[in-house]
């Protein structure tokens, strides 16, 4: 675990190019987002097997929950919402700590694995597969970003090993034998899935993080294997996918790409614009769907009416009916500050118990139609409460990129800080 001289060199320089204070908010804005996030940290301690600490993928606020199925994914943010809940008092801080101790006792002794990435859906209380889901690269990714989180935050020896111990048992040049691109998954039955991460979108916490493994790392070649394309929209150019607007987000929760840029891109000015776009485009819906407004926007995967969409835009994607997600303007948060609290404040303002419960903002709701989510997903939850605490204080951001894993593979990728 000893760092090299110059391992400890592109650290001093990673933190220096940090050094970008969070946005400025009003006293009120930053009581709102605490009530948001603690509503959000309910939802991650009481969701989340006590022994086993896995969280579930979605819960059902509305009615009898009969959803037990937990997500790697949401597991990982999870982890960093007890991070936050430690550092803001929401819970007791013994408490908080034996259940990060007991997660990570749990994926590394018990939790199934397949060189050392994760099956996508589990038993929360066994762990065990289910739904013959396959081994995710991207879900295993974002709980291992959790991982890291967690040991670097607690000074606890325990922690701290476990946490070591589950990152370096992921085996990235297992996944890139064959190719520089990444496979979605694999299955103890059919092998890798056909499909790669082949365009820009989440995969970017994907890539890194297997740049800076120390024990299996991923060629240097990988990180400019995938592509990156140019989209222009109302004035604004910006590297994207056709994809809804959380693949801006994920990577971004932790990675703290502010004052750095690699050779294609200032990749948080990308999302930003990115955002920009977005809400120009759901302004242009109005004609469509008079509930979007400078006050009320955001699409990106979530329920919907008729079951889980993916729809977003631009270009348009998916059947776009109206319907808002919360988790759109949550997500970012730090992009956008003033646009999104103005969104999220108007939801809990105006649209009170419909559209709030007591683990935040529900999934999705259609103001058209009248029709309402009973339920609150994990990782729509997750990203908001990471990126409200980035806007407040960029605690996540300061607290993970202090990991060697994210220095090395920040520097791996060839990242500079500029001005």
């Amino acid at each position: 675990m000893n760092w090299t001289r110059r391992e400890f060199l592109a650290a001093a320089a990673a933190t220096a190019a940090a050094q970008n204070p969070p946005a400025a908010i009003s006293p009120e804005d930053d009581r709102f987002l605490d009530e948001l996030e603690r509503a959000n940290f309910r939802y991650f301690w009481e969701q989340s097997d006590p022994h086993t600490g896995l969280t579930k993928d979605r819960a059902n606020v509305r009615g009898p929950d009969k959803n037990n199925t937990a997500s790697i994914a949401a597991t990982g943010f999870g982890l960093t919402a007890l991070c936050i809940a430690h550092k803001r008092g929401y819970a007791p801080a013994n408490e908080i700590r034996a259940r990060v101790l007991a997660t990570l006792q749990f994926l590394w002794k018990k939790m199934p694995t397949h060189r050392g990435f994760y099956f996508h859906w589990a038993n929360p209380q066994t762990g065990e597969r289910i739904w013959d889901s396959e081994v995710s690269s991207i879900d295993t990714a974002i709980l291992l970003c959790g991982v890291l989180t967690c040991r670097q935050y607690f000074d606890h020896p325990g922690i701290r090993a476990l946490a070591y111990d589950i990152f370096a048992r992921v085996d990235w040049s297992w996944v890139s034998e064959d190719t520089a691109l990444l496979p979605l998954g694999w299955t103890p039955e059919f092998g890798f899935l056909p499909y790669r991460w082949d365009y820009y979108s989440e995969l970017m916490m994907m890539y890194l993080l297997g740049l800076g493994s120390a024990t299996h790392p991923l060629p240097v070649s990988a990180w400019s294997a995938w592509k990156r394309i140019t989209f222009e929209y109302d004035g604004l150019r910006y590297i994207g996918s056709y994809a809804p607007l959380f693949v801006h987000q994920y990577s971004q929760a932790w990675f703290d790409f502010r004052g750095r840029r690699d050779k294609y891109a200032d990749y948080f000015k990308n999302s930003a614009i990115a955002t920009e776009a977005h809400r120009r485009f759901c302004l242009e819906l109005h004609a469509r769907f008079p509930d979007y407004t400078d006050d009320l926007w955001g699409i990106t995967s979530s329920d919907s009416a008729h079951g889980y969409v993916v729809w977003g835009g631009p270009p348009e994607i998916g059947p776009i009916d109206g319907t808002v997600v919360p988790s759109a303007a949550g997500g970012s948060l730090p992009f956008l500050p003033q646009p999104t609290l103005r969104v999220l404040k108007n939801i809990r303002a105006n649209y009170g118990a419909r559209a709030w419960c007591n683990y935040g903002f529900i999934d999705a709701f259609n103001p058209l139609t009248g029709w309402y989510d009973t339920d609150v997903i994990g990782i729509d939850t997750g990203i908001t409460m990471l990126m409200a605490e980035n806007l407040r204080s960029g605690f996540v951001w300061e607290t993970f990129m202090k990991n060697r894993e994210a220095v090395v593979g920040l520097e791996k990728a060839g990242f500079q800080a500029y001005t």
